[in-house]
């Protein structure tokens, strides 16, 4: 298994710990996308620490940093004998990539140079867009063409990849890994309301100063409204900075602060009147707890919760203040899903290996 972000740990989790609970060995590689990850973040998780850290110079939170993370890890690309002795221990079996990042597709990369299979976790989702969102597409679109095995998580995903790889293995898992995740730390009811959540972190938001500029627009008006969070992500504080509005987050009423953990951070999605967020795994989760979410794009490849209690903004203030205006509207009741999606991966890992 190689990962080597917070939420690719996160939403592979639950197949670790299936793996665990069956006694099936298999070795986790880190690749160190998020070198920074504390040690308490795997524990709450339920998973050990990496058998292999292939990088921990330095959290890649630019496209700077990035890029030299990306150029370092290219090297165990050198030799097949390299890449299968090193990173994979001369194990056999599958090597299990996740998602859209780029540890997604070197990981994809390193598991065809070492000759082993390659199963892709969360396939199949599609923008049909190379621009929304970038660079997300273009992986997914990399990934899937150099699989061998996917596990779709719905039914518009299955169907994507059916209609492009009929002879491939394809393996439905009823939903995505990230219900299971947010089961594990399962909230409890909230009895008060907390602030609302706003968190973005994505290239096409970072990376676009019209669209940073209207972030912080509207931050300033909705916290003047009502209690807001504002979690930052580093690559986030870092394009503000660049952009020069840093110094305006910090001096609106938001209450504006680092990232926390998983279980800190379902907690706070539950009991918050709403959120606004830019990220899929958000997405996804803000759909299973029913929490009204502005989603914070042009477009959005997932349907989780769309209708219902998600709704896309398109960057429209005015959007923006209808919901959050009156966000009881959109809220659902929480419904833990009764598909265990990693029961169906680790099954077929196993029929695989």
């Amino acid at each position: 298994m190689l990962i080597g972000t917070k939420a690719e740990y996160i939403k592979t989790a639950p197949a670790m710990r299936e793996l665990d609970r069956r006694d099936v060995p298999y070795r986790l590689v880190d690749l160190g996308q998020h070198s920074t990850l504390p040690v308490s973040f795997r524990t709450q998780l339920g998973v050990r620490e990496p058998d292999l850290r292939l990088d921990s110079q330095t959290e890649a939170a630019s496209i700077g940093d990035a890029a030299k993370w990306a150029g370092r890890l290219m090297k165990h690309l050198r030799s097949r004998r390299q890449a299968r002795q090193h990173v994979f221990g001369g194990m056999g079996g599958v090597c299990l990539v996740h998602g859209d990042t780029p540890s997604t597709i070197i990981a994809t990369l390193l598991g065809r140079r070492a000759g082993i299979p390659v199963a892709h976790l969360e396939s199949g989702l599609r923008s049909e867009s190379v621009f929304h969102p970038f660079p997300e597409e273009l992986t997914r679109r990399a990934v899937m063409r150099l699989a061998h095995t996917y596990f779709p998580p719905n039914g518009a995903a299955e169907r994507n990849l059916r209609a492009r790889f009929a002879d491939r293995d394809i393996v439905p898992t009823g939903h995505n890994t990230s219900s299971e995740a947010i089961g594990h730390v399962w909230p409890a009811e909230p009895t008060t309301r907390g602030p609302a959540l706003i968190t973005v972190h994505r290239v096409e938001n970072l990376h676009r100063r019209a669209r940073l500029v209207n972030l912080v627009d509207t931050i300033e008006r909705l916290a003047l409204r009502e209690p807001v969070r504002f979690l930052v992500h580093q690559p986030t504080e870092n394009a503000l900075r660049e952009a020069g509005l840093w110094e305006r987050v910090q001096r609106s009423d938001a209450d504006v602060g680092p990232l926390i953990p998983h279980d800190e951070f379902i907690k706070a999605t539950a009991s918050a009147p709403w959120v606004l967020t830019d990220g899929g795994s958000s997405q996804e989760e803000c759909a299973v707890l029913g929490v009204p979410t502005l989603l914070w794009r042009a477009a959005t490849e997932r349907d989780e919760g769309l209708g219902a209690n998600v709704v896309l903004t398109n960057y429209d203030a005015g959007v923006v203040d209808e919901v959050t205006g009156d966000p009881d509207r959109y809220r659902r009741q929480a419904e833990r899903p009764e598909v265990t999606p990693s029961g169906i991966v680790v099954d077929r890992l196993i029929e695989l290996s």
